[in-house]
């Protein structure tokens, strides 16, 4: 009894490790997105002003005090009709807000787009029962009032983009991958960099689950992931697929799926490569057009390869422009 007891302590332990180096990795992968621009990024900021657009800060969604968006809206108030960029901040499903991609908002926004940062309740102190679930589901649930506010401002969107970076990439995959049959408007595209896609222990050699003695604690991870328990007896069936379903981006990969741009590190100690390969091959085998774009000296930052950055923003507006062209 002694002893199982201590070994039940111990992979509490350890999953409160894993759960903690994914938490400070995602952190750090957030910091280095604000932090760090090449000169050759500058041609994705704007001089922000009037003649542009206009934000709007803080808008409600719903109940909770993290269901809040920002909107940008372009000067031009002359169309008939827009199209709509939603992007998903970063910060490990714990931290960040939707004011750390100011920058990007208002860029999309210059290029004559509506554009949304969305906040989702995070897993903290006050928020223990938070799960990527959880949020996908606030995320979910905010998009028709988002649709809702771009009209009363005069913006009628008629189609539209999610997009997002690490735990705002994995869940901007669910609402692209899961939900966009239940979208209030179509959408017709996603972007994204280093989102987790999947969650077999297999793929996740970066925090040991590949072997039979971690077993448990993978099922712990991704049992807090997912918001409710899942027995490690499940790996490998079809159970467990149907389980992990809900925030499992490549689930729901099938010849419908949206187009998509993808960016990975190679060396990603964070979320595995490797769950990044399968979603590749699978949106390869479905006809799904799209680009896997692999950064092949860096991690879940990204920080090593400039010239593979700049590739994958050209890819993203090449999809734009083709997917979701301004009208």
């Amino acid at each position: 009894m002694i002893k199982n007891e201590k070994r039940g302590k111990k992979n509490g332990m350890f999953v409160l490790l894993c759960i903690l180096v994914f938490v400070i990795s995602f952190v750090g992968s957030a910091l280095f997105k604000m932090n760090y621009k090449p000169a050759a990024m500058k041609r994705y900021s704007v001089d922000w002003n009037k003649s542009v657009g206009e934000g709007y800060i803080d808008l409600s969604y719903g109940d909770q005090d993290a269901n809040k968006f920002d909107l940008y809206v372009p000067a031009d108030q002359s169309k008939s009709n827009y199209n709509l960029v939603v992007y998903l901040h970063a910060g490990g499903f714990t931290s960040g807000d939707k004011t750390d991609d100011k920058e990007m908002l208002q860029w999309l926004c210059s290029k004559g787009y509506v554009a949304v940062g969305i906040n989702y309740t995070l897993r903290d102190d006050g928020h223990p029962d938070a799960s990527v679930y959880s949020q996908s589901m606030e995320i979910k649930e905010a998009m028709p009032k988002v649709i809702e506010a771009a009209k009363e401002k005069g913006y009628n969107i008629d189609s539209m983009a999610i997009a997002g970076g690490s735990a705002g990439g994995a869940l901007a995959m669910i609402y692209a991958y899961r939900d966009a049959n239940t979208s209030p408007v179509p959408v017709t595209m996603l972007f994204e960099a280093v989102g987790p896609s999947s969650f077999y222990p297999e793929d996740w050699k970066c925090y040991g689950f590949d072997k039979e003695e971690n077993k448990e604690n993978a099922a712990s991870l991704f049992g807090v992931m997912l918001g409710k328990t899942i027995p490690s007896s499940i790996f490998g069936t079809d159970e467990y697929d149907e389980q992990m379903k809900d925030i499992s981006s490549l689930l729901w990969v099938d010849e419908n799926t949206v187009p998509s741009v993808l960016a990975y590190g190679q060396y990603d100690k964070v979320q595995p490569f490797d769950s990044s390969v399968r979603l590749d091959q699978k949106l390869t085998a479905c006809g799904v057009p799209h680009q896997y774009i692999v950064f092949e000296h860096s991690g879940h930052g990204l920080q090593n390869d400039t010239k593979m950055y700049i590739e994958y923003m050209n890819k993203v507006e090449e999809y734009l422009d083709l997917y979701l062209p301004v009208k």
